[in-house]
């Protein structure tokens, strides 16, 4: 289908953008009404069904198709292997050592969201100021710390909430082992550090550029990303970026390792392309929600309230995150993305 990709990623570059611009511009002024708390959560509970985790329920064909292979029962075995055992081992990592746990899930995710933005710039928005692996690596570090960094440095306290409410269904009391990350000299250590490693990246690729296009989108979005962690609660910002940033954006790469979809794309035909995907996510993610009811059971101080049901809902994510990444970047030695 290699006749039908550019014109699918013609097809996929306003319907990957777009909503996220947009939610960088509508969600700071809806937060300003002041939501309550339980209506900051609907984002994360939507993404239960609508792309958050369905964007990880196509690891089992994503690698095979990556490698332009049909996905057989070997190829499928391999990746539910690798679930069960980096999950399955993470997993009990939450139940014996929960701060360390979260402290992981951080890093893995920073790394993880950065690591979708590289791929989304460098294939769909043709970044050519992205020249070296160090200049990529930076980028991840600078995208991936906008979701998991600002918010941080410019909500303290909504982090801290979030990190009991995770640790707490295991260990309310170990949450104390994180508390150095919240104190202000720390907070303002990292905001300088992070502040000139942005710097840095933006201005390197400036001067490598030869087409300011990407580079000046590649700025924008950075620094609307800032304001957008900084200004948003996060649990109303991560669920909203969660759903329209992240997840969307990784669902475009699968449809281009989808030789059908990716043939849909190339006709303009972006609803098939989608409802090929809805179908291939659909099982999994109905095992997952399935695994998540049996995650309840399971943990020593069960979720009574919203606040705490999204708490375990984001454990559970933390763990199928893992062995995610694993697969992502094994697209991404495939596809060359830090070559």
């Amino acid at each position: 289908m290699r006749g039908a990709a550019p014109v699918a990623h013609e097809t996929l570059r306003p319907l990957v953008f777009v909503p996220g611009w947009v939610a960088l511009a509508v969600v700071p002024f809806v937060a300003g009404l002041e939501l309550s708390p339980v209506l900051q959560y609907v984002p994360l509970v939507a993404s239960a069904l609508l792309l958050g985790l369905p964007h990880g329920a196509v690891d089992h064909l994503a690698v095979a198709r990556t490698r332009g292979r049909r996905p057989d029962l070997w190829a499928i075995g391999r990746v539910v292997a690798l679930y069960t055992v980096v999950g399955g081992a993470y997993a009990v990592a939450w139940f014996l050592a929960p701060a360390v746990a979260f402290a992981l899930f951080i890093f893995v995710t920073w790394f993880h969201w950065g690591q979708g933005d590289l791929y989304t710039l460098v294939v769909l928005a043709d970044a050519d100021h992205l020249r070296t692996p160090v200049q990529r690596l930076a980028v991840v570090v600078v995208r991936g710390g906008l979701p998991m960094l600002v918010p941080l440095l410019a909500f303290p306290e909504w982090y801290r909430r979030v990190a009991v409410t995770l640790v707490g269904r295991f260990a309310p009391d170990a949450v104390a082992a994180l508390s150095p990350a919240f104190r202000p000299d720390v907070r303002l250590g990292l905001a300088i550090a992070y502040s000139a490693v942005v710097v840095a990246t933006l201005s390197v690729g400036y001067a490598r550029a030869t087409d300011s296009a990407p580079w000046r989108l590649d700025a924008a979005e950075t620094f609307g990303l800032v304001a957008f962690f900084a200004l948003v609660p996060p649990v109303l910002a991560i669920g909203v970026y969660f759903c329209l940033w992240h997840s969307l954006r990784h669902i475009a790469r699968l449809l281009l390792v989808d030789d059908a979809a990716t043939a849909a794309l190339g006709e303009g035909d972006s609803t098939a392309a989608f409802a090929r995907f809805a179908r291939d996510a659909a099982p999994l993610t109905l095992v997952s929600l399935a695994l998540l009811a049996g995650l309840a059971l399971l943990v020593p101080n069960p979720p009574e309230t919203v606040p705490e049901w999204v708490g375990l809902y984001l454990v559970f994510i933390a763990v199928v995150t893992l062995p995610h990444v694993v697969v992502v970047t094994i697209m991404d030695g495939e596809q060359r993305i830090w070559a």
